[in-house]
């Protein structure tokens, strides 16, 4: 029994022992089975992401696909537009070669017509040459008996050749003599027979100037004068055609004797020789009136100049008329304003007076409806302002003020209505007061810039330092200027130094000024050299500028002041700025009568 309890207790020990371990094995199994659950869980997670992601790159492909679609449906595109450029090229070629072969029939026509030409050309020479030969024979034929009255003597010159000249008309001979100096021609009466009797029937073109010498501080008259007057007096007398010019050039009068008394100019002017006198010069120096015969001309006078001429008082109750006067030039006369004022309203047709240093003119009013060029400088008494209004000039496209002489008060310029003034030269010494419309300048100084002058192409201003203030007040005063020439009178206590403003611009710098002359450049002055600099700077069309240098200076120096200018910074591409030496300059030649000009003062000397 004990046996069995002892196997029975054996068996119980075991089956604790195995309850036991199936226990652990249990507890195991659960723990293992809650791993494998997180798993699951974790793979279930991871599978979800995984599908997520496998959704994205479905939508991915999809994309990717739409585009491959794009981009294959552009090249198609492409290839299309490659194949129209290539036919188009195609046929640019075909054109091509269709322009280069008739680019060579024109080649090949022009040739021909060039050979026709030069064909139909000889056979013009050649028949010319012809006609030529048989005009020679006829007018051999026909000037034998013209010129040798028929005796059958030869016309030709040494070398045998016919004088061709003569052959001319003889009114055209006659224009030519009437070109020629008074000697000159006379003269032509010695070439041959023909040529004789032409000369007193041509217009007559006198010249007469008395010869002058200068003992103890007096003109005396020469002695040949005598000579000269007896000569003037049997022109006068035996010449038959009209008269086209006559130049008087004397000093007083009662000091050139004549044959049997004084040296009469009355009787000169009075001969019928004169009638129909177009051109007259006459400088008559003489403390006496100028002979009221000189007014018989008026009625067929073109061009008259009276230089330090005394017109009589009585001018101003003749009321003279100068129909076809075009060009009146008065310098250092004396007359009253009242005479003035009366000749100049007989000359209805008058388009160019040149009135300088007239004695005794402190006013003058100018109304003209013809009168284009205008040359003024004034000479009054010392203490009286002179007065220049320019009241209603409508076809004016010139004014010259000079300056007046130097023992003259100041000038007032007033311009009312000068709707075409294109030119304009303003020497500034002794202007006060100068006003367009209700623009005025008080000393060449802007005070009023209300009225502005688009028509003015071309100014000449003096300028004192140079001023570059005062000349700006011009430039903003002439918006359409296209050429100024400024004649610098340099001083070292002048502030050029200014800045361009573009918020303020100046019209003319920057669409119409082309040329800049700036004489008396002293290039060792800042203010010279400042005011040359803002026009290099600034003039944004300028085609060329001429400075007129006035120092010695040598190539170096030149190259120093081209820098000082900045000129490789100039504002115009397409200027040509030039430096030179020169000499100083206070005055300007030119031709006031010249109205074929549109700039006078392009390429003429400055002094």
């Amino acid at each position: 029994m004990e046996a069995a309890v002892a196997v029975l207790e054996a068996a119980a020990e075991k089956n604790a022992v195995a309850a036991a371990a199936a226990r652990e094995a249990a507890v195991a199994a659960s723990d293992a089975a809650t791993g494998a659950a997180g798993v699951a869980t974790s793979a279930k997670e991871a599978a979800a992401a995984a599908l997520a992601t496998a959704n994205q790159a479905a939508a991915a492909s999809s994309t990717a696909k739409e585009v491959a679609l794009a981009a294959e449906a552009a090249a198609t595109r492409a290839a299309w537009v490659a194949t129209a450029a290539k036919k188009a090229a195609a046929a640019a070629l075909a054109t091509a070669d269709q322009a280069a072969a008739v680019s060579s029939t024109a080649k090949d026509a022009a040739i021909a017509a060039d050979a026709a030409a030069k064909e139909k050309e000889a056979a013009a020479a050649a028949t010319a040459k012809e006609l030529a030969a048989a005009m020679r024979y006829f007018k051999k034929r026909r000037f034998h008996q013209i010129d040798d009255g028929g005796r059958g003597n030869s016309s030709c010159d040494d070398g045998g050749s016919l004088d061709l000249i003569s052959a001319l008309p003889d009114q055209v001979l006659g224009t030519i003599i009437s070109l020629l100096p008074t000697k000159d021609g006379a003269r032509t009466q010695a070439i041959s027979r023909r040529w004789l009797p032409l000369w007193r029937s041509a217009p007559l073109n006198l010249v007469v100037k008395f010869e002058v010498y200068i003992k103890k501080g007096k003109l005396i008259a020469s002695a040949s004068n005598i000579k000269l007057i007896a000569s003037v007096s049997k022109i006068l007398s035996e010449h038959r055609g009209h008269a086209r010019r006559l130049s008087l050039e004397l000093l007083n009068a009662t000091d050139f004797p004549a044959p049997g008394g004084g040296c009469n100019i009355d009787d000169w002017l009075r001969s019928q020789a004169l009638d129909g006198l177009q051109e007259l010069n006459f400088n008559y120096t003489s403390d006496r009136d100028m002979p009221l015969s000189v007014f018989r001309f008026a009625p067929t006078l073109r061009v008259a100049m009276f230089g330090f001429c005394r017109f009589p008082e009585s001018i101003s109750t003749l009321r003279l008329n100068f129909p076809c006067l075009k060009q009146l030039e008065l310098f250092g006369v004396k007359i009253t304003e009242d005479g003035l004022h009366s000749m100049l309203s007989g000359c209805t047709a008058l388009e160019s007076l040149d009135l300088r240093h007239a004695l005794g003119i402190a006013g003058l009013c100018i109304s003209s409806q013809t009168l284009r060029s205008l040359c003024f400088s004034a000479h009054s008494k010392k203490g009286v302002t002179s007065q220049l209004v320019i009241k209603d000039a409508p076809s004016l496209e010139r004014l010259l003020l000079l300056p007046p002489s130097l023992d003259t008060a100041p000038v007032i310029i007033r311009m009312i209505r000068t709707p075409k003034l294109e030119i304009l030269c303003l020497r500034s010494q002794g202007i006060s007061k100068l006003q367009f419309g209700t623009t005025i300048f008080q000393k060449m100084i802007a005070v009023s810039l209300t009225t502005k002058i688009h028509t003015m192409k071309v100014l000449v201003l003096d300028s004192i330092g140079p001023n570059l203030d005062a000349v700006v007040d011009f430039l903003k005063c002439f918006p359409c200027l296209v050429s100024l020439y400024i004649i610098s009178d340099p001083t070292k206590d002048m502030n050029n130094a200014r800045e361009y403003d573009p918020l303020d611009p100046i019209e003319c710098l920057e669409l119409h000024l082309k040329k800049v002359v700036l004489m008396n450049y002293d290039g060792s002055k800042k203010p010279c050299v400042d005011f040359a600099k803002f026009f290099v700077l600034n003039a944004k069309l300028l085609k060329e500028m001429e400075i007129q240098v006035i120092n010695n200076g040598n190539d170096d120096w030149m190259t120093n002041q081209q820098k000082q200018l900045c000129v490789e910074n100039r504002a115009s591409r397409d200027a040509r700025i030039e430096l030179k030496i020169d000499t100083r300059k206070s005055y300007i030649r030119m031709d006031t009568h010249d109205l074929s000009m549109a700039d006078p003062f392009d390429s003429r000397p400055f002094y």
